[in-house]
């Protein structure tokens, strides 16, 4: 598991028998797994700490698994999704995919396709949690600049040169050195490119 974290899978399917068979499989494969009978016990939950997935069914009363998928990408629960299906629903299939869900997998579902289905989606929750972590990192560097530091470090990545900084600013060139020694030392890096490259990642 990723970082020595165990990895959760959340599987919402409305059949108790589908939801018993599947924590077996996933379980016995080292993730910790919890069941869920509908989309509202689901968003009821507190979202899991480490790397996630969810193995989620289609065809389920009141909310249906594209609707949940939509609900949790709009309030910002990102979470990659495996759904399963007991209908061959190519429509819905194609829309999930394009929507950013890792498999579309028919039931009876294989065993082993949904164990690497979901291997690659708590891989791709991984990633996202890391990248998560280096960018609130990133951001604390550059929280830790100065107002003027900041209005400085807005010219260099556009591309301004010391002098016209400094018209920008109204303040001398030898001053806008002094801002921008301060702002390298502060964000530890290197190189201007390197700077640059800081505050590219930084964005969302």
């Amino acid at each position: 598991m990723s970082g020595g974290t165990q990895s959760t899978v959340w599987v919402v399917d409305d059949d108790a028998a589908v939801r018993r068979s599947l924590k077996r499989l996933l379980g016995a494969s080292g993730y910790a797994v919890e069941t869920f009978a509908s989309a509202k016990e689901l968003l009821e939950a507190p979202a899991p700490a480490g790397p996630a997935c969810l193995v989620l069914d289609v065809r389920m009363p009141g909310m249906t698994g594209p609707q949940l998928f939509d609900r949790m990408a709009e309030s910002g629960l990102a979470m990659a999704v495996v759904f399963l299906t007991g209908y061959g629903d190519v429509p819905t299939g194609v829309r999930a995919m394009k929507g950013g869900a890792v498999d579309f997998l028919l039931k009876p579902v294989d065993g082993d396709a949904l164990l690497r289905a979901v291997g690659i989606a708590v891989a791709r929750d991984a990633a996202r949690l890391a990248h998560a972590v280096e960018q609130e990192e990133i951001r604390g560097r550059l929280r830790a600049l100065s107002p003027r530091e900041r209005q400085v470090l807005a010219d260099v990545v556009r591309g301004l040169p010391n002098k016209l900084t400094a018209a920008d600013l109204g303040i001398s060139e030898k001053t806008v050195k002094v801002h921008r020694h301060r702002i390298m030392a502060k964000t530890g890096v290197g190189s201007l490119a390197e700077l640059v490259r800081l505050v590219d990642a930084s964005r969302p």
